[in-house]
């Protein structure tokens, strides 16, 4: 038992040092928990979620003190932002966890595909 809370302390920590700089804990934190360590899909998210919110009120406010931050551009990428997760919400509850699994699979795969393909891209628009 010991282990495991070490683990999860573990995940806890990569999470938010990688969401604190901007790169979506969340990306590493769910794998992390589900194919490392076990946890169902939905219980993963659901803690993804719940340390979001600490994480990001933190960044937020380190990067509004280096003046990283524009509120004024933020308007319009926060209210898509909302409703996408509002329906996001209620289609994750209805669905099963290992359908949200294999969903949050082909996503990374997907992610991982189109940024190699942009890095290849501009690899050669820079030659």
């Amino acid at each position: 038992m010991a282990e495991k809370a070490f683990l999860l302390l573990l995940c806890g920590v990569a999470g938010g040092v990688l969401g604190g700089m901007g790169l979506g804990g969340g990306t590493l934190l769910i794998p992390l928990l589900t194919i490392g360590l076990g946890v169902p899909q939905k219980l993963a998210a659901w803690l993804n979620l719940a340390s979001f919110i600490p994480m990001s009120v933190v960044a937020l406010i380190v990067h509004s003190k280096n003046k990283l931050v524009s509120f004024k551009d933020a308007v319009f990428f926060i209210v898509p932002a909302l409703g996408g997760a509002i329906a996001g919400s209620f289609f994750f509850r209805r669905i099963d966890g290992e359908i949200g699994r294999i969903a949050f699979g082909w996503f990374l795969l997907s992610l991982g595909v189109i940024s190699l393909i942009a890095c290849f891209v501009r690899m050669l628009r820079s030659k």
